[in-house]
């Protein structure tokens, strides 16, 4: 992780494939004075997802990359990232899987925020996973990427109480709005804990 010099912030690109709305929380984030990092750039696998309308709001650069073929993508995501200096990635509802190269070229510097308690639910569906096993808790997870999925060095956690009536949207509802809150928290614990080190 670059260190912090003075009111330098940390380049950051944010990866998407759905609405954006972490992407809105960790934007708003990156405008306040504390914060470590600045939002320079939004990869997305997905042409028609809404979290793109962000990128003309708050004038981030943008580009979309279909995946199909993952190498070939990967590398014109690698040399963008290079090009603009990022030194951070953060993961928000982006629903491809990253390769092992790609991660090995960002090593421990690629954040991602999961839906359940890791290592509780890794992949999808993890809301209807938890209510099916009548879980009490459920909540949110931002951690490290490595090369298995969802299995990186976990960062923070925000736990959430399940109600007995409580439907996937109504779930999914609650912990994202918990997401919103748990993901700037997250960068300010890693760049606090470097500050210290």
């Amino acid at each position: 992780m670059a260190q912090l010099t003075g009111s330098n912030k940390v380049k950051t690109a944010v990866f998407i494939s759905g609405k954006g709305s972490n992407l809105k929380s960790l934007i708003k984030f990156s405008l306040t004075k504390n914060s470590p990092i600045s939002i320079d750039f939004i990869i997305s696998n997905n042409s028609k997802a809404k979290g793109l309308i962000y990128s003309n709001i708050f004038k981030i650069k943008k580009k979309v990359f279909s995946f199909k073929d993952q190498k070939l993508s990967e590398s014109k995501v690698l040399y963008i990232l290079k090009k603009n200096n990022i030194k951070l990635i953060c993961l928000a509802g982006f629903m491809k899987i990253i390769s092992k190269n790609f991660i090995r070229k960002f090593k421990g510097k690629i954040l991602n925020i999961h839906p359940s308690l890791l290592p509780k639910y890794k992949g999808l569906n993890t809301h209807k996973r938890a209510l099916k096993n009548k879980e009490k808790y459920s909540g949110c997870t931002v951690h490290f990427v490595n090369f298995k999925l969802d299995s990186g060095k976990i960062i923070l956690q925000k736990k959430i109480k399940i109600k007995k009536n409580e439907t996937e949207n109504s779930l999914a509802k609650k912990v994202l709005s918990q997401e919103h809150k748990l993901y700037p928290k997250a960068i300010l614990k890693i760049f606090n804990l470097q500050r210290k080190s």
